[in-house]
């Protein structure tokens, strides 16, 4: 029973770990990648689908992504939805393909990027120390109901607290090296 919520606990922290790891990946350190184009959705057919369906996303240089879509009617329909989007970039068409350049980011923006980071990090340890409390409350239950005796509900929470302190070093590692990347150039 402790095992089972143990792991459940560690199932758990290991989620919100790659959801901060997602959220991190959708801010911009100034360099091209096709991950930030992920949200965006384009009109095909009458149904809304990610860009990543409906053409080719490529990384030309450091600062430039190609997009390719797979039909040529739908290069306006790309371009609208990236000026539409709140990423602030400017498509450049060229016949069948899609420059957007990557505007390097100003002292300013990187401040504000990572105050962006950083609230996320806290959110990620936030929903960390949320699980600890599940696991915890799952553990009181267990004494409550004399499955468990007092010692192995002491030893449990000591367990589910070190676990908590690792998946809490972790968050502090990602949110050390988005920090680093955000702030070199």
């Amino acid at each position: 029973m402790i095992s089972d919520i143990q792991q459940d606990a560690s199932t758990r922290m290991g989620k919100s770990i790659e959801a901060l790891k997602h959220e991190f990946s959708k801010i911009r350190t100034g360099r091209a990648h096709p991950s930030l184009l992920d949200q965006i959705s384009v009109t095909y057919y009458g149904t809304e689908s990610p860009l990543s369906s409906v053409a080719n996303i490529a990384v030309e240089d450091a600062r430039t992504l190609t997009i390719t879509p797979w039909e040529k009617g739908m290069v306006q329909a790309i371009e609208k939805a990236i000026l539409k989007s709140d990423l602030g970039l400017n498509p450049a068409t060229n016949g069948m393909t899609i420059r957007i350049p990557l505007p390097p980011l100003t002292e300013e923006r990187r401040r504000a990027l990572v105050k962006v980071v950083k609230n996320e990090a806290e959110n990620g340890r936030v929903a960390i120390r949320n699980i600890r409390r599940d696991a915890n409350s799952a553990i009181k239950d267990a004494l409550k109901e004399k499955m468990i005796s007092e010692d192995e509900a002491r030893a449990a929470e000591e367990k589910i607290q070190k676990l908590t302190d690792q998946y809490v070093k972790d968050v502090e590692k990602l949110l050390e090296a988005k920090e680093a990347d955000l702030l070199s150039m």
